[in-house]
């Protein structure tokens, strides 16, 4: 979904859960109940939270050891589904992420790139009250499979001009980030470890939403200057 953006300005792209919205208890808890009602048992929260960044279908073959394609992994997929649909309206975000989404605002066209699926993203949005705040929102359809790097080109050709940064707290996002020539901004406030973000090439990690203002608005200055 893009909407008419105004005058150009750098880009700055999110990644969603774990860096906006606090997903953590919504996701999981759907995730256990989908593998217990498919007879897979119960799972570590460990092993639950890993779920969290790669696509749907990528998580639930690597907790069920089937293939990305059979239909056990669909089946899965569909009964998550169907309970997160009403579950992800209890999202919260973190403290401090929206005053920092609202002062990034000023100064960037703000994006997002999710391997959520478009469907729940926006809603999401929604339930932690900054669907306002982005121009763009990236993700796969409902029965699609992206990988980060694939959602970040979706972003970057919405916003229509010059990016400055990819803020994500798993690999995917720093990968994707460095794919596409982006300052890697990792926080530490989401799923992701400091020695994840570092090894797959992060930029600057940053410990809370003040400093990530912060690094953005260097960031930016340092493209604009």
């Amino acid at each position: 979904m893009a909407r008419r953006l105004g005058r150009v300005r750098p880009a700055l792209i999110f990644d969603l859960d774990g860096v906006l919205a606090d997903s953590r208890v919504p996701i999981t808890r759907c995730v256990a109940h989908a593998l217990r009602v498919r007879g897979h048992g119960e799972r570590s929260e460990d092993e639950l939270l890993a779920f969290i960044g790669p696509p749907t279908r990528v998580g639930f073959a690597a907790l069920t050891g089937e293939d990305l394609d059979s239909p056990e992994v669909e089946a899965c997929v569909a009964e998550y589904r169907r309970v997160y649909t009403d579950a992800l309206w209890e999202t919260p975000t973190y403290p401090g992420v929206p005053e920092a989404v609202r002062a990034l605002q000023a100064d960037f066209t703000l994006a997002v790139a999710t391997s959520k699926p478009r469907h729940f993203a926006e809603p999401v949005l929604e339930a932690i009250g900054l669907a306002d705040a982005f121009d763009v929102v990236a993700g796969p359809g409902l029965h699609a499979t992206a990988d980060k790097t694939e959602t970040v080109a979706e972003a970057l050709a919405g916003v229509g001009g010059p990016a400055v940064a990819m803020v994500g707290d798993r690999r995917y996002d720093m990968a994707a980030a460095r794919v596409h020539g982006l300052l890697g901004l990792g926080v530490l406030w989401g799923f992701g470890s400091p020695e994840e973000l570092t090894e797959a090439g992060a930029g600057e990690l940053v410990q809370t939403p003040d400093q990530l203002v912060r690094a953005a608005t260097r960031a930016r200055l340092s493209v604009i200057s």
